[in-house]
């Protein structure tokens, strides 16, 4: 027996079937597919998720309607792909990140989940990193000891799980006192469907509460908790990342259409999913997403953390290894915002509502507009900056509008200034990893547009890969990533199993343009972070 399968079997895995449900829960719906071992997409399945935004840097979602969207694109991806229940080797779900639900001990969510856009932890997260002297906001000795355990810190805008369970026990103690677990969106779904809380060594990275040091053995540290003032009985028991969590209860399989018992295998981020699904295995590959989120990631060769440009290593899906991820923050969701909140009225019933082909009509608007929008840019921190240079003060404009300036000019910087976003933070990941990004894959939401492919190559400088079915690649790398974890493929098949239907080479044409438009882009930041902070100070 292989090393793999001895931890397979002692980790409860068992293959046979051939196929997974994957289910791909992000921040504004529920994706579902069945893969099959070699790749194949059989069938899909997507429900729409909502968000309420509240005063003072609140956004929270409701984890029923996670469960019920969950479900229902599930059962429907599980009918449209035609294979029998017995055909199914298990169910694995990736999904957003840093995203906090409080469960009591029935498993039942005390109150609705604080989204990664939700600040309300900030001051809390603060005043526990800091102390008589500061050095970017965190004392010396706690960032020293966080980063040695961790690779990382807590984020100061208190947007990640730290952050939200620090809002919640500071601002909410009657939630706080009745939790018996606190969850991640992969790890509540997994608990909706075989009623275990429990998260993996890859899922309860966001806590800033784990010794990370041996990615195959993570474990709570008690310096960390103290630190955080956090109860060690209030967080769930821990997985390794190629673990099953359990089987299918009658419930849970009626609503998907499979088979009581059924194995459930331990969630994964969507970072962690994207990484497979964009089939990246090996260093010195890397990839991007733009979806509603956006993010650059590729694999590291070690531990390692820069917490000056937002980057830290965190474990990857594939089991002992390390991968970095560049958090960009929203970027789909940007073009959601130009075509529903300034060129049409999507929440009046009297305004002119976005057409059923809206980002289609867009995309052919910004063709015939020139690479660098005759000078427009749009910086996309609708929620602040991230990577690489974390500031929660400085938020989304367009600069250098003209009466000549069209809807399609504004479509294009958009577009762009998402691409120049990227290009800010890769030469960092770059350095990060030790590694040089010559190519990127594609995926999400954003890589169907053949327009986008070109301008992040133009942007880039790079070429770029377009992955087949680019809205469902997180599934396909959760699937593939199940396989990986019952045995059934080896890390070298997953290339293959991930289909690149289009290659972009840079124009230099445009390249020219666009370098300099780029160097104003990232002045514009250095120049009005001040005014931003000053705008901005009050709502935190």
């Amino acid at each position: 027996m292989s090393v793999k399968r001895e931890r397979n079997a002692r980790n409860g895995v068992k293959g046979g079937g051939g196929h997974i449900l994957a289910i791909d829960m992000g921040t504004s719906a529920a994706k579902a597919a069945v893969v099959a071992r070699a790749g194949e997409v059989l069938g899909t399945g997507i429900r729409e998720i909502g968000m309420e935004h509240l005063p003072y840097g609140g956004a929270e979602q409701d984890p029923e309607e996670w469960w019920r969207a969950s479900a229902a694109a599930g059962r429907e991806a599980v009918r449209g792909s035609g294979v029998e229940p017995d055909g199914f080797s298990a169910v694995r779900c990736t999904t957003q990140w840093a995203v906090t639900v409080p469960v009591d001990a029935s498993g039942e969510a005390l109150c609705n989940a604080i989204s990664w856009m939700d600040t309300r932890g900030g001051p809390h997260v603060r005043r526990m990193v800091g102390g008589p002297v500061r050095v970017a906001g965190y004392s010396p000795r706690k960032a020293a000891g966080w980063i040695r355990r961790t690779a990382g810190a807590p984020v100061l805008g208190g947007i990640d799980g730290l952050g939200h369970v620090l809002h919640i026990k500071h601002d909410r103690p009657d939630i706080y006192a009745a939790t018996a677990d606190f969850l991640e969106p992969m790890d509540y779904l997994n608990l909706r469907m075989t009623g275990r809380a429990a998260a993996s060594y890859a899922t309860i990275w966001p806590y800033w509460l784990t010794d990370n040091r041996d990615v195959e053995s993570v474990r709570y540290d008690d310096r960390l908790l103290r630190w955080a003032g956090i109860d060690r009985e209030k967080m769930p028991e821990l997985l390794p990342v190629d673990a099953a969590v359990g089987g299918l209860t009658d419930a849970a399989a009626t609503e998907l259409g499979l088979r009581p018992g059924t194995r459930v295998l331990s969630g994964l981020m969507d970072t962690q999913a994207a990484t497979i699904g964009a089939g990246i295995v090996a260093e010195g590959e890397g990839y991007f997403v733009v979806g509603t989120t956006s993010w650059l990631a590729c694999l590291a060769r070690r531990k390692r953390t820069d917490l000056s440009h937002q980057l830290a290593t965190m474990p990857a899906a594939l089991p002992g290894r390390l991968q970095v991820s560049a958090e960009q923050g929203p970027a789909g969701r940007c073009l959601d915002l130009l075509k529903d909140n300034l060129l049409y009225d999507a929440s009046s019933p009297d305004g002119p509502a976005p057409p059923p082909d809206a980002f289609e009509r867009l995309e052919r608007l910004a063709a015939v507009v020139p690479p660098g929008s005759d000078g427009l840019i749009f910086t996309p921190w609708v929620s602040g900056v991230l990577a690489p240079s974390e500031d929660h003060f400085t938020r989304s404009a367009f600069f250098n509008q003209t009466l000549a300036t069209t809807r399609g000019h504004y479509a294009r910087a958009v577009m762009e200034g998402i691409a120049y976003n990227l290009r800010w933070v890769r030469p960092h990941v770059e350095r990060f990893a030790g590694s040089s990004l010559a190519r990127l894959n594609f995926i999400g939401g954003g890589a169907q547009s053949a327009l986008w492919c070109q301008i992040f190559a133009d942007v880039l400088g790079v070429d770029v890969g377009q992955v087949g079915d680019p809205r469902y690649a997180n599934a396909r790398g959760a699937a593939l990533a199940g396989f990986l974890a019952l045995g059934e493929i080896e890390p070298r098949d997953v290339p293959a199993a991930v289909p690149i239907e289009a290659t972009y080479s840079p124009d230099p044409a445009a390249a020219a343009v666009h370098d300099p438009q780029f160097d104003r882009f990232v002045e514009l930041y250095k120049r009005n972070r001040r005014i931003y902070r000053r705008l901005n100070r009050a709502a935190r």
